[in-house]
């Protein structure tokens, strides 16, 4: 947990937009160093000159998260800039649709390379950075927060790749607090898993490297997609709720963070099917329109 967060260090990746640049505002409203990094070149050169604006210390890197040395050479970066970070947020992440056997070997690659990979990187590279600095400073306090989703705990129908990343980055992260509670009482670690708020992850695609691009999405891709946008585009809860909610929990030492509590319903219903050893419960359930709707336009040919 951090309980003051003036003159620390946070590193946000993702930072251009969504649930990264809205904890970026946060932080330097708060006195943070802000480390941003993103794989889009013009946003996080507008994120930087925003936080620079509001008074904050910056350090702007592009990064893909998917490439272990890329990460490794920002940890150097902020090693030399700032020293350890006390906030890290593992947030960059993209998403994909489609039934799972449509999915091609270039799908997996992408999603997992960042999904699960990023945030195992990101791991590997800033937990033995912030261990020295709790080691050398009985003061230092530090925090770690992967960004999952509710598909990191339940599994949504035409969603394959993308729920699988995100349960790997909930079952990360939960190992993570239990290991970091076995060698440290400095720094601890949370889980956010958001339901649908209004980001830039439906648009993901815009940032995929040309060369794992796809000729032509399949009819559930399209679908999938169609699905995704509408769901994002209409969330409730924005982006900045969601981040002070990071930033909340963080100081509270919580390791859940729900951008929909009232969705926990459903997961509730999946372990329980698990427990009972029941079949999966359709997760339309509550809106059976939707699953209609779904299964109508899969089957039309």
């Amino acid at each position: 947990m951090i309980t003051n967060f003036k003159g620390k260090t946070a590193v946000l990746t993702g930072a251009g937009s969504g649930f990264g640049l809205e904890c970026a505002r946060i932080g330097a409203k708060l006195g943070m160093n802000l480390v941003l990094a993103d794989v889009q070149q013009d946003a996080l050169d507008k994120a930087a000159a925003e936080m620079q604006a509001a008074g904050a210390q910056v350090l702007a890197f592009r990064l893909d998260v998917s490439k272990a040395s890329e990460v490794e050479a920002l940890g150097l970066a902020v090693q030399q800039r700032f020293g350890a970070p006390h906030f890290v947020f593992n947030n960059a992440g993209v998403g994909a649709g489609g039934l799972i056997w449509e999915s091609s070997a270039k799908d997996w690659e992408w999603v997992i390379g960042v999904n699960l990979m990023g945030v195992a990187h990101g791991l590997r590279v800033f937990t033995p950075m912030m261990l020295e600095a709790a080691k050398k400073d009985p003061a230092y306090q530090g925090h770690i927060v992967n960004t999952a989703s509710m598909a990191g705990l339940l599994n949504a129908p035409n969603m394959g790749i993308y729920n699988a990343s995100k349960h790997a980055v909930v079952s990360m992260s939960e190992t993570l607090y239990q290991d970091l509670a076995l060698v440290t009482d400095q720094i601890s670690a949370s889980v956010l898993c958001p339901f649908f708020v209004s980001t830039g992850i439906s648009q993901s695609h815009r940032n995929r490297p040309a060369d794992s691009v796809q000729d032509q999405l399949t009819k559930s891709q399209l679908i999938g997609q169609a699905m995704s946008d509408k769901a994002v585009g209409s969330g409730k809860v924005s982006a900045a709720d969601v981040a002070q909610k990071v930033f909340d929990a963080i100081a509270a030492n919580q390791f859940y963070i729900y951008s929909h509590p009232k969705a926990i319903g459903s997961v509730q219903t999946r372990l329980e099917d698990i427990m009972l050893a029941r079949n999966p419960t359709s997760p339309f359930s509550h809106k059976p329109e939707l699953g209609v709707e779904l299964k109508r336009a899969l089957r039309a040919d």
